[in-house]
């Protein structure tokens, strides 16, 4: 929005044109959500303690997470809020990859939600069942891959690019529909896993977010996509960038009440919304290999509960 009105202003005065460098919106990006998320969240809090939305401490955990109980959670609402204001206000609303992952990022966090709400507000311990959440999840997962298929203007968006190995080029055909589905249902559940800890998940969540802001940002410059880093380029990837940073500047404000002794938990509304949030930037930076080290953290996390299922099963 803010955008669209200093292009407008630019063409009454040039010092406007300012607004239209990427690098200066992703860093207004991440200081509005920031603020957004420090003013708005005692408020929000307060708001999840009145309505009882309480996180339910399971019997079978630590006993060090008792003291947690009485804990308000769902508290990832503020950070999706903070999220799509700073990256309406900012972006270019005309570039389709930013209303991807903010429509990719917005559909897990309803998902998640739906879980939340059952737990708390309908007082079912098992949430929103197993099967109907992977099937949204799904659902949503193959819908965004379907979409950036059919929508791939030159061939080397459907690629897989090696990381550190600058001519291995894996052409994915039609098979870039399945890469991108777990890439992205994988990832939303692995930041889900993770979310335990005060702080942990959020904490990771902006380091990866950090990385792939500058990922997409590199992308979408000519020079260091082409001449420098020999990577994809894609001018319209950059803009993505201003998403990832609020994405940072709204981890970063959620942070100063997640941390310990968290005054609020993030829940599956963050979980599952962050996770596929990043999932899908990965596809679209072109770095989709490149998640399994920086987000190193959470696909461990995803692979010790599978050992963990896998031998309680046996």
């Amino acid at each position: 929005m803010l955008f669209w009105v200093f292009q407008q202003l630019a063409e009454v005065d040039n010092f406007f044109n300012v607004f239209g460098y990427i690098t200066l919106r992703t860093i207004l990006g991440a200081l509005t959500a920031l603020l957004i998320s420090l003013v708005m969240g005692p408020w929000f809090i307060r708001r999840l303690v009145a309505q009882q939305q309480i996180q339910p401490i399971r019997k079978v955990g630590p006993e060090t997470h008792f003291s947690k109980a009485g804990t308000p959670t769902m508290g990832g609402a503020l950070i999706l809020f903070s999220i799509v204001v700073a990256t309406l206000l900012w972006a270019d609303l005309s570039n389709r990859y930013v209303w991807v992952v903010i429509l990719v990022t917005l559909a897990f966090g309803v998902i998640g939600w739906i879980d939340d709400y059952r737990k708390l507000v309908l007082q079912d311990s098992a949430g929103l069942p197993a099967r109907w959440k992977y099937l949204g999840q799904s659902l949503a997962g193959l819908a965004v891959a379907v979409f950036l298929y059919l929508s791939a203007d030159v061939p080397e968006a459907t690629e897989l690019i090696v990381p550190f190995f600058k001519d291995i080029v894996l052409p994915l055909g039609v098979f870039y529909i399945v890469t991108t589905y777990f890439m992205v249902v994988g990832f939303s559940n692995a930041v889900n896993l993770t979310d335990g800890l005060d702080g942990l998940a959020t904490g990771c969540t902006i380091t990866a977010a950090l990385a792939y802001a500058a990922l997409a940002y590199l992308a979408g410059h000519t020079y260091m996509a082409q001449e420098y880093l020999t990577i994809p380029f894609n001018r319209f990837v950059g803009e993505i960038s201003v998403f990832m940073m609020a994405l940072v500047g709204a981890g970063f404000g959620f942070l100063w009440f997640n941390c310990h002794p968290a005054e609020v938990f993030m829940g599956d509304v963050g979980s599952l919304a962050l996770g596929g949030g990043i999932g899908i930037v990965a596809v679209v930076a072109k770095q989709e290999l490149l998640l399994v080290l920086v987000g190193g953290l959470f696909v461990l996390e995803a692979l010790s509960v599978m050992i963990q299922i896998v031998s309680f099963k046996l």
